[in-house]
């Protein structure tokens, strides 16, 4: 289970976040959603091990952030809004050189299944050849090689086509029921989150994703931070 407790941000005097708590359990889809500079991305990079919080603690089945945080990073896979895909390599390329940086060792036909379960048939093709959609698949394939038991995901379909996006959604509910993962997923995209979550954390001032949200059904954690 990931324990978020109490977690809050500051730049200088500048406040993103303020006394976040919630849980996710393991086989959990967690949405998080807000407007434009609500502090979305810096608490997914926060739960990521990439920022540090100014107050609060985070813990992962028991292991806490802040005195074990090398051991949590070989548990979290993280997709980035940001394509990170070496362009003028292939498919094959980009998957043998991130297995290469991961924390488990994975046969290239491993590597090779990760992408057709996903729906991505191209291999020997260069990633700047390849579709929005695929280079989201790719992005997403390269975060699962070491498998991760936390997925956090941060507009991971965006500007892809509607087909490319329901196959990355099916993907995903497939890993999560299969292993138990526990996920955070960010989207501006309601259709997404009433799909993919059994709750929803909603951060910040705008009443717009509340009002939304209420109309699903669906369990909301609410922050209005300030």
């Amino acid at each position: 289970m990931l324990n978020v407790q109490h977690i809050s941000k500051s730049f200088g005097k500048f406040n993103v976040l303020k006394d976040i708590s919630f849980n996710v359990e393991p086989g959990e889809i967690v949405g998080l959603v807000g407007g434009n500079g609500a502090g979305k991305s810096t608490l997914l990079n926060i739960i990521a091990t990439l920022t540090k919080p100014s107050s609060g603690d985070i813990t992962l089945d028991g292991i806490p952030f802040n005195q074990k945080r090398k051991k949590v990073r070989k548990q979290i896979g993280y997709i980035p809004q940001e394509i990170a895909l070496w362009d003028y390599l292939s498919v094959r390329e980009n998957m043998l050189f991130f297995e290469k940086l991961a924390w488990k060792r994975k046969t290239e036909e491993d590597l090779r299944t990760l992408c057709l379960d996903m729906e991505l048939k191209k291999w020997h093709e260069p990633v700047n050849t390849l579709s929005g959609g695929q280079k989201r698949k790719l992005n997403m394939a390269i975060s699962f090689i070491h498998e991760p038991t936390l997925i956090l995901l941060d507009e991971p379909t965006v500007g892809i086509d509607m087909k490319s996006k329901q196959e990355i959604i099916t993907y995903l509910k497939k890993q999560v029921s299969e292993n138990n993962l526990t996920v955070i997923y960010t989207s501006h995209d309601m259709w997404e989150i009433e799909t993919l979550c059994e709750k929803v954390v909603c951060i910040g001032q705008d009443p717009f994703y509340k009002n939304m949200l209420a109309k699903t059904g669906k369990e909301i954690i609410e922050f209005q931070n300030v």
